[in-house]
């Protein structure tokens, strides 16, 4: 990707507020900072190989463990009775 800006002269380009411009350049570096994370490991796979199963974490713990960890994140939400058709 070009680090130049698109040419001004073919179209106008909407400015950010401040606060938005912040909130993309940090949206920006933690993508990056994912990226490079990415990147670390395949390099190290590519250097040393897949690591060994016992070394590793089945993929259905960490879709639990991360699972889970969304459900603490959620505010708690109180059920309300369900009134289907017909049920007075």
């Amino acid at each position: 990707m070009s680090e130049q800006p698109a040419d001004s002269a073919d179209h106008a380009r909407q400015q950010l507020e401040p606060a938005a411009a912040d909130a993309v350049r940090a949206y920006a570096a933690k993508t990056r900072e994912n990226a490079d994370q990415l990147a670390a490991v395949l390099e190290d796979i590519a250097t040393n190989g897949l690591p060994s199963v016992e070394d590793c974490t089945p993929w259905e713990e960490l879709r639990e463990a991360h699972l889970a960890c969304l459900a603490a994140q959620r505010p708690a939400r109180l059920m309300a009775p369900q009134h289907g058709p017909g049920s007075h």
